[in-house]
């Protein structure tokens, strides 16, 4: 193979690497905060999951389902379900591996039977394995994991008014369980994040006095093992799903998504601010649902599945660019859908074009003389 012929093959690869990293890629200066895209569905309709986020990739289990979707490569893979199969059970991550807690199986004869299994998987090895059991069996709360601890709050143990407000702790290291103060108001169908170490408890439903949905913002602080109340929702929500940015993208805040404040879903998004302990609203979630899930990667939030009437669920997977977002390096906006061509793409052809051209114009200029 010849000089020449060798430097056009290292200027094609070139243009065609320039092309691809274009279409995985939008800059930040293409970017609009405040705003919701549609990216790939999930691969069946689902609702009651829950979502964790383990190396940039998307984790929504529930039921019989365990799904993996990848921001970068907008796409889903298949893992390992969950060996007890549950719904509106609690869900978080510590030191890589995801911790299914609570929740509901399934009977088609009595309805949701609590649980109290614990399992826990390891992406690395798609395996799951079972670790020491919750005290109190139960459903529709949600797990979150400070300093090595997970904390299941609330939720319901089965029954009319069987709202609880209790405060089990599981230390992963030690494989063992706690008992914590309790919330200030027992709550199921909340939703829930953790910013700089604290718990927010936010909405729900207090099905002790008469299925009442509420707007209360309980704080838990676990340094000092005590609780607090913020601002309110601006809506009262029950069955909404909660994500928070981190600060390094985007301005540390709570994203409080759909829900429904009665019986029927919602698309609201109500955005906390736990510094000044306020609330506004930003735009409003292209598809109205409750019983969602929701992730956060790289303070880009995901609206995972859900249910549009308590009788349906829906494959629906949505992007929310947040108040404040600056992408330092390229976001991870996945590949743009049939008819959308991003400024990067059209550069990068344009850069192809050039770097082929200027090549075979050397190419033919050397070969003339």
């Amino acid at each position: 193979m010849g000089k020449t012929t060798a430097l056009l093959l290292v200027l094609v690869l070139i243009a065609v690497s320039l092309i691809d990293i274009a279409k995985h890629t939008v800059y930040s200066a293409e970017t609009v905060v405040n705003s919701w895209s549609t990216v790939m569905p999930l691969p069946q309709a689902a609702s009651g999951i829950r979502a964790a986020v383990v190396n940039g990739k998307i984790h929504v289990i529930g039921g019989p389902i365990h799904y993996v979707y990848d921001p970068l490569k907008n796409d889903w893979t298949a893992g390992k379900p969950m060996p007890t199969a549950r719904n509106f059970f609690g869900m978080a991550v510590c030191e890589n591996r995801i911790y299914t807690i609570g929740g509901g199986v399934w009977d088609s004869d009595i309805g949701y039977v609590m649980s109290n299994a614990n399992e826990v998987y390891n992406p690395v090895t798609d395996s799951w394995e079972s670790k020491t059991a919750m005290l109190t069996g139960r459903m529709s709360l949600s797990a979150s994991e400070v300093e090595g601890k997970i904390y299941l709050i609330a939720g319901r143990t089965g029954g009319p008014h069987s709202t609880v407000a209790l405060n089990e702790v599981y230390d992963v290291a030690n494989d063992s369980w706690t008992v914590k103060k309790p919330s200030l108001y027992p709550v199921v169908g909340y939703a829930s994040a953790v910013v700089d170490g604290k718990i927010f408890v936010m909405g729900g439903q207090d099905e002790f006095y008469e299925g009442v949905n509420v707007d209360f913002n309980q704080i838990y602080d676990p340094v000092t093992d005590s609780w607090s109340l913020g601002a309110s929702l601006l809506e009262i929500v029950w069955k909404a799903a909660a994500g928070a940015t981190t600060g390094e993208f985007a301005p540390k805040r709570i994203y409080v998504v759909g829900g429904t404040p009665d019986m029927g879903a919602i698309n609201l998004t109500q955005v906390y601010d736990p510094e000044h302990d306020s609330w506004t609203l930003g735009a409003q979630m292209p598809t109205a649902r409750d019983s969602l899930a929701v992730a956060v990667v790289d303070d880009l939030l995901y609206a995972i599945g859900g249910s549009p009437h308590p009788w349906d669920s829906l494959m629906t997977n949505e992007q929310y660019t947040p108040f404040g977002y600056e992408a330092v390096q390229p976001s991870l906006t996945p590949e743009p859908q049939s008819g959308s061509f991003p400024t990067t793409l059209i550069v990068a052809s344009v850069i192809t074009v050039a770097i082929v051209g200027i090549g075979l114009l050397v190419y033919f200029k050397k070969r003339k003389h």
